[in-house]
């Protein structure tokens, strides 16, 4: 590795770890550091593992269990065995920690916004880029894709997160029962595959291929949580689908959309499909997709 490639980057760190107050024992005026209010935001809606968190975060277990009896000290956190496990502990919000971490969610978006604030502006378009880059480049490298049963929990709860979404979005809702159907046979080996992709062991995006003998593969379920987007997890879900469906000699992917999902269709025109006429009715979709392989 360049020694100037290297310099680069401990710069850029001391420069970030100053300017967002990671040495501050007061991080946002709350009172505690940083690395207090980031494990009480990485809770969640809870109850979360305590080894999760310390997976997420990259944190050792005393630290970890130190910053958890503090936010406990504050009333902020309660923890407890886990229900599945005796010997695993997990921790949760209390209303007053869910509070909290609406507090620092606010405060969080004001420095951001009033720090870019002082940036000069011909420089914020290239400050977002660099910042858009460094974050999937350091991301990507805990993203782990696996082809799992279309019925497990991890799968289950991607989907179900899918439709919540969408039922929102769509003026007429959307109903599952009135959908093509792609059963859970049509998403398990050798009739087809579903993927959930995992950033440091959580699910954070899912997505299904059929791959009908003789006929073009369909793609189906394509989802990233919000958390998750703009890292580069719908490309590289998109990319092992499409593997899938070349390893089963398609001839072509196929998929339907809707036109509200905007950045579902950036990707795939970026990945060379292209629109086609209606090829199976289903009545959430407006769009529908084609790539030949």
């Amino acid at each position: 590795m360049p020694d100037r490639r290297i310099q680069t980057f401990r710069q850029f760190q001391r420069v970030v770890t100053r300017e967002v107050g990671a040495l501050h024992d007061d991080f946002l005026g709350r009172g505690r550091p940083l690395g207090a209010s980031r494990l009480l935001w990485e809770m969640g809606d809870g109850p979360v593992a305590v080894a999760t968190l310390r997976e997420r975060l990259g944190l050792g277990a005393a630290y970890v269990s130190r910053l958890l009896r503090s936010l406990e000290s504050e009333g902020l956190v309660v923890t407890g065995p886990s229900p599945a496990d005796a010997r695993a502990k997990v921790a949760a919000r209390t209303p007053a920690g869910v509070d909290e971490a609406s507090v620092l969610d606010r405060l969080s978006e004001d420095a951001a916004s009033s720090l870019l604030g002082e940036v000069d502006p011909s420089d914020r378009a290239a400050v977002d880029q660099a910042a858009r880059t460094l974050t999937r480049a350091l991301t990507r490298r805990h993203l782990a894709i696996e082809i799992v049963d279309p019925e497990s929990r991890d799968a289950q709860w991607c989907v179900a997160q899918f439709f919540a979404e969408i039922d929102a979005m769509f003026d007429a809702g959307y109903d599952p029962a009135k959908a093509v159907v792609v059963g859970s046979e049509d998403l398990t080996p050798p009739m087809g595959a579903f993927l959930v992709a995992y950033l440091h062991g959580q699910p954070v995006g899912c997505g299904g291929v059929k791959l009908p003998e003789g006929e073009p593969a369909f793609l189906k379920r394509m989802w990233v949580a919000p958390s998750a987007r703009g890292l580069g997890v719908a490309a590289a879900l998109l990319e092992r689908l499409e593997g899938l469906a070349v390893e089963a000699k398609a001839s072509a992917v196929t998929l339907d959309t809707n036109s509200l999902l905007t950045a579902a269709g950036r990707l795939y025109t970026s990945r060379g499909y292209r629109q086609v006429p209606d090829f199976n009715g289903e009545p959430h979709a407006d769009r529908w997709y084609r790539k030949e392989l």
